[in-house]
């Protein structure tokens, strides 16, 4: 039974040449005549459904042509050494695939078979695609970066020092993940006073960069946290893309509170990591970086504690040394400035001495002063009959004049 007899529902011999029907069957058989040929679209379209019934399958070639529409469709070629084939994804579908191929690459693609009946192509109409090694998601990752890059989002000067003693510790993972059981252990068991706020959201597969943004920009508008943990358990490449996606990236580089990024394993470096203030190499020791150990905490200040007392015994020490030399300097000093005062007095004592008028009293010689204590100094200062006093070395005597005889 041929292709058109299945169609048709009925059995007949193929015709040969453009004669008329060689049987009643030939004139209800589309195609089996020139009186009842089939039109283009009809034998397309049935094409089409031919081809479809082979299910989707993955096919390895060369890419060729490659051509991005503005309507977000791909079209390309699959080539090797002896054939070629035509390829489509739909921009419904270009989303899954981390970066468009580059002509030359190897890749494998997986895809459906199909008739495009507008020209009776036949298509493979591409779902996923990915090259061989790590082509297409390194091409991608690279252009993420250098675009961050070029907005200064990986400056190590733009990175924030996470606070020494957080509240508050935001933790954006898989609720059933293993990262969130380790994180909340970890904290619970170094500090048990701060807060863990978990904002789940999904860390891999198609919708994992939507929730993760949407967690992260929860986190933003509560503003509460202290410190933000984004992060997963390790995995494969594909399951790890997610913290990869350019949207993700820019969530965390402008999130309000210092971030650490915990993704994967220690070999594992992503988009996440280098646009987040901290890279860890595990979600457990994103805990760890987060949170001080309260008993490492006693430990230290207890430590502390006993540096300072002792610094402050060997300061009372060194002060008491040089309070004691400090004040014998100053007893020595001050003898010294009272023998240098001693010596001055007695000079100038022994020069007020000898100007002093006792002295001159004191060798006989006599002063005269008026009764109100003035000097008198020659004849002229006396009158016959004024008193006066006579000054002596041991007292003094009341006399008045008698007679002025000038010299």
């Amino acid at each position: 039974m041929t292709f058109w007899e299945r169609e048709a529902g009925g059995v007949h011999q193929r015709s040969s040449g453009l004669a008329g029907p060689r049987s009643p069957s030939d004139a209800i058989v589309p195609g089996a005549s020139p009186h009842n040929a089939v039109a283009v679209s009809t034998l397309t379209q049935t094409a089409k459904r031919l081809v479809e019934r082979v299910r989707p399958l993955w096919v390895r070639g060369e890419v060729g042509d490659f051509k991005a529409h503005r309507n977000g469709h791909w079209y390309f070629c699959l080539r090797d050494a002896t054939a070629q084939l035509r390829c489509v994804v739909w921009s419904s579908d270009t989303r899954r695939i981390p970066a468009p191929p580059d002509d030359g690459m190897q890749v494998v693609a997986y895809g459906q078979l199909s008739v495009y009946p507008a020209r009776g192509d036949v298509q493979l109409q591409i779902s996923a695609l990915d090259a061989e090694g790590d082509g297409l998601y390194e091409k991608a990752k690279r252009r993420t970066i250098a675009a961050l890059d070029r907005e200064g989002l990986l400056a190590p000067e733009r990175k924030r020092a996470l606070p020494l003693r957080p509240r508050c510790v935001a933790v954006v993972t898989s609720l059933d993940g293993a990262a969130l059981h380790d994180v909340v252990a970890v904290i619970s068991r170094r500090a048990p006073a701060v807060q863990v706020v978990v904002v789940g959201a999904r860390v891999q597969g198609d919708g994992a960069p939507g929730e993760l943004c949407r967690a992260l920009d929860q986190i933003c508008r509560w503003g509460r946290a202290d410190i933000v943990i984004i992060g997963r358990g390790g995995g494969p490449r594909d399951d790890l893309w997610a913290f990869n996606d350019e949207r993700v990236a820019r969530a965390v580089a402008a999130c309000v509170a210092p971030t650490i990024s915990a993704v994967g394993h220690e070999v594992d470096v992503t988009v996440c990591d280098l646009v987040a203030d901290l890279r860890a190499a595990t979600p457990s020791a994103a805990a760890e970086a987060a949170v001080t150990d309260a008993a490492d905490d006693a430990r230290r200040l207890r430590a502390l504690a006993d540096l300072m007392c002792d610094r402050a015994r060997r300061r009372a020490v060194t002060c008491r040394v040089r309070l004691e030399q400090a004040a014998s300097h100053t007893h020595t000093r001050a003898l010294h400035h009272m023998a240098r005062q001693r010596a001055r007095f007695r000079t100038v004592a022994g020069q007020l001495d000898a100007l002093s008028p006792l002295v001159t009293l004191g060798r006989g010689f006599a002063a005269a002063r008026s009764l109100d204590g003035t000097p008198l100094l020659g004849a002229r200062d006396f009158t016959v009959g004024k008193s006066f006093d006579l000054v002596l070395r041991d007292g003094s005597i009341c006399a008045r004049t008698e007679q002025v005889r000038p010299s």
